[in-house]
């Protein structure tokens, strides 16, 4: 019993001593990187849970001692605050939804089937990414103005039901399932949207469910356009209403971590709930079909 537990000992210390040093100081180094990064997520929390006279103090205190609720019971006390959730998730739902059905259509389009111009008009709408956004700001603004959707979920929303992202990254993965599928349906005689529904939706789980994952993180915190089209404090959406919040309240840095904090639950949920679907959209579109 001895001799075998010596023998495992050793067999351990020859693997350790095997490792080379390059990918210990990596290791070592992704790991002070990882804790960097933790940090202000960290601290916002901390402050959101501390009294106010202690998020001034130096040294910082790295612990709420004692925790308080104040923060969050002044937050919550706020008028609109529900009313902006409830905006914002209505906003990443609606586009989160229509985005990826959209996108998915297009894409299956691009990747599947043969038309004169394909690659032409592919290439320009995906080449549209390179325009920056604030170009399109004000033009946009005065269409959803004549249209007169100014301080409406539709001003909202309809902007940005289609993205070149969305429909390269699904033409990608739509590229890799096998085509003899698709051929086999249509020679069972089921139609092209019977095609589309049967067998490339199931098949393309995985890669719409990356693409609305990254779609409702992106509109959950988007700021820019719902604040430039909305006016009504009844029509912000929680990144809005947090950030005229601290015009409110300046220098009260408890209630904005509070808040922000509070904002960023949604985020840290999802993320713990799909991290596989974050890390498998690394490599979307990484295999040739």
């Amino acid at each position: 019993m001895a001799t075998s537990l010596q023998l495992r000992r050793r067999r351990m210390l020859r693997r350790v001593h095997r490792v080379p040093l390059r990918r210990v100081l990596a290791v070592i180094f992704v790991s002070v990187m990882a804790c960097m990064s933790i940090i202000p997520l960290y601290w916002m929390v901390v402050t959101a849970f501390q009294q106010p006279t202690l998020s001034v103090t130096f040294p910082p205190k790295w612990f709420p001692s004692p925790p308080t609720m104040r923060n969050f019971n002044a937050l919550f006390a706020r008028s609109h605050l529900f009313q902006w959730t409830l905006n914002s998730a209505i906003v990443s739902v609606t586009i989160t939804a229509s985005l990826v059905f959209t996108s998915t259509l297009a894409g299956y389009a691009f990747a599947k089937k043969q038309f004169f111009g394909r690659n032409v008009l592919f290439w320009t709408y995906v080449g549209s990414m390179m325009v920056p956004g604030q170009v399109t700001l004000i033009p946009l603004y005065l269409l959803m103005n004549r249209l007169g959707l100014r301080d409406t979920y539709a001003g909202i929303i309809l902007p940005a039901v289609a993205s070149p992202f969305g429909v390269f990254l699904m033409k990608q993965y739509i590229q890799t399932l096998p085509s003899v599928l698709i051929d086999a349906a249509r020679i069972d005689g089921c139609s092209e949207f019977g095609v589309f529904t049967r067998i490339v939706l199931p098949l393309a789980r995985p890669g719409m469910a990356v693409l609305a994952i990254f779609t409702f993180v992106d509109q959950w915190n988007d700021f820019l356009w719902p604040f430039i089209i909305t006016s009504r404090a009844t029509m912000r959406t929680l990144p809005v209403g947090l950030a005229l919040l601290q015009e409110e309240v300046p220098l009260d840095f408890n209630l904005l971590m509070a808040g922000a904090t509070y904002a960023a639950v949604p985020m840290i949920l999802v993320f713990l709930f799909f991290q596989r679907y974050f890390l498998r959209g690394i490599t979307v579109g990484a295999v040739k079909g």
